[in-house]
């Protein structure tokens, strides 16, 4: 729903003052620091309607109101201002990337340390390398049991993978013929980590007499992995300690046990899925125990063929401005530092 300017205005008022102050906003406020043309029945009345519609929370033992996930959504998409680095600060990043470290696990661990610190927050780098990726020969189903079949797959490489699939109905031996030899032919050449969605897509077209059998194939074939995971690091874990929103001792513990279990961290950085900047904000980061938090991840292609992803995790009130710029930078700050590894 599109908001009239003035209560536009007032709701980017909140969030600018909520995320310095932490602090619920009340319409007096609002009326001294940024609408002084207003009065603060009107401001109320404003911030009233911005409740009904999703927009602001009520803290029971406050009359102020503080910004809803919701709030914050419309505040990145839509009117989120550059926070431009100082000079310090850009040589700063700089200094990250110094061209005469060659260790990935060095050049992460600098980086998470020094965002970290810089920012107050959480920084968490992952570097993935590419997969040598298995393209596929052919494929054959053999029957095993009642209703089990065994697919095995053949790769140009002479590799072969082999899994058990549950096609739910007996399926006689000449029809798992027939659909070996027809698929062996459309899906030649593909590489493994397509070949779950090509048999999805082809089950869509629903045809006589296959459609079950590549239906049950595509929902069992797993995902092959797109990359390894080549480092992991984490710098200013406990810095999250420090805002108020983790003042509870039990809220506090299970954020850190996120932070320390490498399988989350992992998972993580990895939903931001094809896209090079990633701003995800309480329940859409995942897990419950960071449904409090913000991620803003960014992803950056090196010239090996690596994928460095670069984290930040903050309190959903984060100064997203100020984290994009930073991540901005970074990406610049790493293509001066291939540049002179080229020299």
């Amino acid at each position: 729903m599109d908001l009239i300017d003035r209560k536009y205005r007032i709701l980017q008022a909140i969030i600018d003052d909520y995320i310095l102050t932490a602090l619920p906003v009340g319409s007096r406020t609002i009326s001294r620091k940024y609408e002084q043309k207003l009065s603060s029945a009107t401001i109320r009345n404003e911030m009233s309607d911005l409740e009904e519609l999703g927009y602001l929370d009520s803290p029971h033992t406050s009359a102020g109101r503080v910004p809803s996930n919701k709030a914050y959504r419309l505040y990145v998409d839509q009117m989120l201002r550059p926070m431009p680095l100082s000079v310090e600060e850009t040589a700063f990043i700089n200094r990250c990337f110094d061209r005469r470290m060659h260790q990935v696990e060095d050049v992460s661990m600098r980086i998470a340390k020094a965002l970290s610190s810089m920012t107050h927050y959480t920084t968490a780098v992952m570097t993935r390398a590419p997969r040598n990726e298995q393209v596929l020969s052919h494929l054959q189903l053999v029957p095993v049991a009642d209703r089990r079949v065994l697919m095995i797959l053949v790769t140009k490489s002479g590799t072969v993978k082999q899994s058990i699939l549950d096609l739910g109905a007996n399926v006689a031996p000449d029809e798992l013929y027939t659909v070996s030899r027809i698929l062996s032919q459309q899906l030649e050449g593909l590489r493994l980590s397509e070949l779950a969605g090509e048999l999805m897509r082809l089950s869509g077209k629903n045809e006589t007499g296959i459609h079950a059998i590549v239906r049950a194939m595509a929902e069992q074939t797993p995902q092959q992995e797109q990359s390894d995971i080549v480092a992991l690091a984490v710098g200013g874990r406990s810095n999250l300690l420090s805002f108020p929103e983790y003042s509870d001792v039990d809220k506090a513990k299970a954020l850190l046990s996120v932070l320390e279990t490498r399988e989350k961290v992992v998972s993580l950085l990895s939903q931001h899925g094809e896209m090079e900047i990633s701003v995800r904000i309480g329940p859409e980061t995942g897990l419950e125990e960071t449904k409090d938090c913000s991620i803003v991840t960014a992803s950056y292609r090196l010239s090996d063929g690596r994928v460095n992803t670069i984290g930040l995790i903050g309190p959903t009130r984060m100064q997203y401005g100020k984290v994009l710029s930073v991540l901005g930078q970074v990406g610049k700050s790493l293509d001066m530092m291939l540049e002179d590894q080229k020299d």
